[in-house]
């Protein structure tokens, strides 16, 4: 068999792929681009906003969904694994025990409530789960993530809590160090919030280095990071629980532990840990592309109750984290 008619992964003719792979490549240049002059704005915010823009104003071409489908499912679950090599289980051992206390029961109150309250805001299941996971653990890659693990999620409720996500954390930008500061926050304690209640590492890192506090509050968010797997996990057991069959844990979920563990070992050379957070961003910077493409602004911007959801939900996570911060930081 030929190079030429030899299939690609996704089981298609390896020509199908090249008009959606060349799309979310220009995407993703433009995203970084957009990142360079703008660091506060992930690459992977920038491509859902254009994905979404696309979708909305142009429309997607059909010879570009088999490409657009293939980043959105098959690189994702290679960026969400190679997020475990971000992640320094020495550092954030060294937080102490009052800041992983803070952020275990910030995230995990956050994420058992917000879907509870989605239900009595008449929301479906997989929309109250997606934005429960984005706003507790680490925004859009999280939500690609659960999305991936379960079947109660569709795209519908993924461009839905992805669009929550990115307003919530947008805000947070400035009124995270506004409310530092007539809280009369410490830097130290600013660091830990920081890292604790902001939605994506991006938002946190610009957040950290306009206040001096980048290194604290970007390993406190990676402690949030690590949190994904054993949520995913838990996850999949209820749908289990259910009748579902979803796997306990996804393989790609299970490469981003391995991940973590081979970085733990101190196996990985200096340059690969270096290198990982600029490929990961590419990778989920493709793949959230794909995933915007299927946003319907219009449809979400009429969704009022989940944008209150993604205010709650939102609200959990900064009260209940500045309460620990006070109190124990």
């Amino acid at each position: 068999m030929s190079l030429a008619t030899r299939p690609s992964p996704s089981g298609l003719p390896p020509g199908t792929l090249w008009p959606g792979l060349c799309a979310a490549a220009v995407a993703v240049a433009g995203a970084l681009l957009v990142n360079r002059y703008v660091p506060a704005l992930s690459p992977a915010v920038v491509a859902v906003v254009a994905g979404a823009a696309l979708a909305s104003l142009a429309g997607v071409p059909e010879r570009l969904r088999p490409g657009l489908a293939f980043v959105s499912r098959r690189v994702l679950r290679v960026a969400v694994a190679l997020l475990g090599l971000q992640i320094a289980v020495p550092d954030l051992l060294a937080l102490g025990w009052p800041t992983l206390a803070v952020v275990a029961a910030a995230t995990g109150l956050t994420f058992a409530a917000t879907p509870a309250i989605g239900r009595r805001l008449g929301l479906s299941p997989g929309t109250s789960l997606l934005v429960a996971t984005g706003v507790s653990i680490c925004g859009a890659a999280a939500i690609a993530a659960m999305r991936e693990s379960t079947d109660l999620a569709d795209e519908d409720d993924a461009a839905a809590a992805l669009g929550v996500v990115v307003l919530y954390g947008t805000a947070a930008l400035a009124l995270v160090p506004l409310a530092g500061s007539i809280a009369g926050l410490s830097p130290a304690q600013l660091g830990v919030w920081t890292g604790a209640a902001v939605h994506e590492v991006a938002q946190v890192a610009a957040i950290g280095a306009a206040s001096g506090v980048l290194a604290a509050a970007v390993t406190v968010k990676l402690g949030r990071v690590v949190l994904l797997a054993p949520i995913v996990a838990l996850t999949a057991h209820r749908g289990r629980e259910r009748g579902a069959r979803p796997p306990i844990l996804p393989l790609f979920v299970a490469a981003f532990l391995a991940m973590v563990v081979l970085r733990a070992t101190g196996w990985v050379p200096a340059a690969v840990t270096a290198a990982a957070p600029g490929v990961t961003n590419v990778l989920m910077a493709a793949a959230l592309f794909g995933l915007g493409t299927g946003i319907d602004v219009r449809r979400l911007a009429r969704g009022g109750r989940v944008v209150l959801l993604g205010g709650i939900a939102t609200t959990i996570i900064a009260a209940t984290s500045l309460a620990g911060v006070v109190l124990l930081v």
